[in-house]
């Protein structure tokens, strides 16, 4: 028989799940090191018995129900004996990486072809169940390191995740062209699909991301589809914006209006005239550069009608109309063209702009009227 071990502790590193130590003959005296995140399965004669957790033990017969029991019976009594002991790493082991080893092939739920992605990503294991991971992977292996571990679920990971793929994409309506918006809950989404899969070899699939989806660029049809699905956000996006800018450009009209109307307003003010007043001044100068404006005389206007504009605009008023008159006509003799029922309707119509303008009263248009039809009657 070799040398007996006397202690006996974990001498693996972190990117193992199983390490098997690799002394077999043990006493009654050797001490079990077990670290945190660690458990100890001992095994003798091919069959998993004694689970041991975190800390130290002397492997005696009180610590050791299964074994001792079977010493009892093989030994006769006598201390020494042989087994296996495999040391489970529980520690969670992340960046393992995974990627489908071929196209997903399935039918775009959103615009309806068919199509062909990859998918890649990162996910963690940790070793969950120590006796079942044992028996249904290790077998006689001396160590299980995390590349293996990945090379044994490989194939059923492959076929799960391109299946889960095409079933979530569906069940959820996931658009092609905005699936990486939604890796998040697509990853959640696979995850929990699996979470079984690996469970039933005694390993918990802890974290599950899916980083990078390769879609077909390049293709004709994918091309076109593409295409048309940015191009109605970019449409809708720009009528927007062209929308956003007519508001601002008829406020920025409107505040110039504002703007001018103020101005004009403190024009007037500081000048002493009113609207009322200044859109008088504009039916006067109308009616006095008319080419018939020597007729004022016959209608019996005269400078005092011009008194209702008032102030310096009043003044400016009589001085035009006056001017008119005077270029027109001698003091003394009356200018008589035309037909009379026409002059009238024509001396008649220039009052009654007068009239609105402000320049006559009500009483004064009456009188200048009856006047007018005094002459022709």
């Amino acid at each position: 028989m070799s040398e007996i071990a006397d202690i006996i502790k974990y001498e693996g590193d972190n990117s193992v799940f199983i390490w098997k130590h690799p002394d077999e003959d043990f006493n009654s005296l050797t001490q079990l090191i077990v670290h945190e995140s660690q458990e100890a399965v001992f095994f003798m004669n091919g069959e998993a018995l004694d689970l041991f957790g975190p800390g130290r033990y002397t492997l005696e017969t009180q610590n050791t129900p299964k074994i001792g029991k079977i010493l009892n019976r093989t030994t006769d009594g006598r201390t020494p004996f042989h087994c296996e002991v495999y040391f489970i790493n529980k520690a969670e082991h992340m960046s393992i990486k995974w990627g489908t080893d071929s196209k997903v092939q399935y039918m775009e739920p959103t615009y309806g072809f068919p199509i062909s992605i990859g998918a890649s990503g990162e996910m963690s294991l940790r070793a969950e169940d120590s006796r079942r991971l044992l028996i249904n992977l290790v077998g006689t292996e001396n160590i299980l390191t995390r590349e293996k571990l990945t090379g044994f679920f490989r194939s059923f990971l492959m076929t799960r995740v391109k299946t889960y793929i095409a079933q979530i994409m569906k069940s959820n309506s996931i658009n092609i062209f905005e699936i990486d918006e939604n890796l998040t809950v697509f990853s959640d989404a696979i995850k929990e699909l699996l979470v079984k899969d690996f469970s039933d070899y005694g390993v918990a699939l802890e974290r599950f991301f899916v980083t990078n989806i390769v879609k077909p660029d390049g293709e004709r049809q994918y091309e076109k589809f593409k295409e048309l699905h940015f191009r109605q956000y970019a449409d809708i996006a720009e009528a927007k914006l062209r929308q956003q800018t007519d508001v601002i450009y008829a406020q920025t009209e409107a505040q110039k209006t504002v703007i001018a109307s103020k101005a004009i307003a403190t024009k007037r003010e500081q000048e002493g005239y009113t609207y009322a007043q200044e859109r008088g001044f504009d039916v006067a100068e109308r009616v006095a550069s008319n080419e018939a404006v020597g007729q004022f005389t016959n209608m019996g206007v005269g400078l005092g009608t011009m008194a209702g504009v008032g102030g310096a605009v009043g003044g400016l008023v009589g001085n035009a109309v006056g001017g008119a008159i005077d270029q027109t006509q001698d003091k003394d003799t009356p200018v008589q063209t035309g037909n009379g029922t026409d002059m009238f309707k024509a001396r008649l119509d220039k009052l009654s702009m007068m009239k609105e303008a402000g320049m006559l009263s009500d009483e004064e248009f009456n009188t200048i009227k009856a006047q007018l039809l005094s002459e022709i009657i």
